[in-house]
């Protein structure tokens, strides 16, 4: 490649694009700390330390630590979000398609944290004890997202595919619970499940 080339008119508008699209994730981002703040919600855990695993799914500190066993579940969510996207908005640019999707993700990070919802997740077995995210779990809950969204990009379909499958089968087997199930749960709880995540 030429040294025009690199400079070329076409190579410095991709990169404005590419600081404008970055700029406008990490607004959104903000904005989703902000608002998590305003809902009263901790900026790390209770204890008074951030750990960067907390491996009881069920314990006091899920999601107030930097990543546990539900981190692969937004993870997911990069993936179904990029598909999503990609048949939405055919023609938008992968730079739009990211924003589109830290904002879907930190809207559902807003909105788990609201008292409606936490209290709807306190009816299902696994969280009866909920009270919301950390704002640094609830932020590297998004970072997951977007790291799925580079890896659904990277990836030929069928490895998005497996890797969702794989995911889902691994979280039901180690914690009884998984993104379908977390979903199914919220929406309309079933007793079944509920004791089966219980151990009953």
């Amino acid at each position: 490649m030429t040294e025009n080339a690199q400079f070329s008119p076409d190579t410095a508008a991709r990169w404005r694009f590419l600081a404008l699209c970055t700029l406008a994730a990490a607004g959104i981002i903000a904005v989703q700390a902000i608002v998590l703040h305003l809902l009263g919600q901790p900026a790390i855990c209770d204890c008074g330390y951030i750990a960067w695993w907390y491996p009881d799914s069920s314990g006091p500190q899920t999601s107030q630590h930097i990543a546990d066993w539900y981190s692969f579940s937004h993870l997911l969510h990069g993936l179904i979000f990029y598909f999503l996207f990609w048949l939405l908005a055919p023609r938008a640019s992968f730079g739009t398609r990211l924003i589109l999707a830290v904002a879907l993700e930190a809207g559902w990070e807003i909105a788990e944290n609201t008292p409606m919802v936490i209290d709807r997740y306190r009816q299902t077995a696994l969280a009866q004890g909920y009270f919301g995210d950390s704002i640094v779990n609830s932020l590297s809950d998004t970072l997951a997202a977007v790291i799925g969204f580079f890896l659904a990009r990277a990836w030929p379909v069928w490895m998005s595919v497996l890797v969702v499958v794989a995911v889902e089968l691994v979280l039901a087997y180690a914690i009884r619970d998984n993104l379908t199930l977390n979903i199914l749960q919220l929406i309309h709880p079933v007793d079944a499940v509920s004791r089966w995540q219980t151990g009953g």
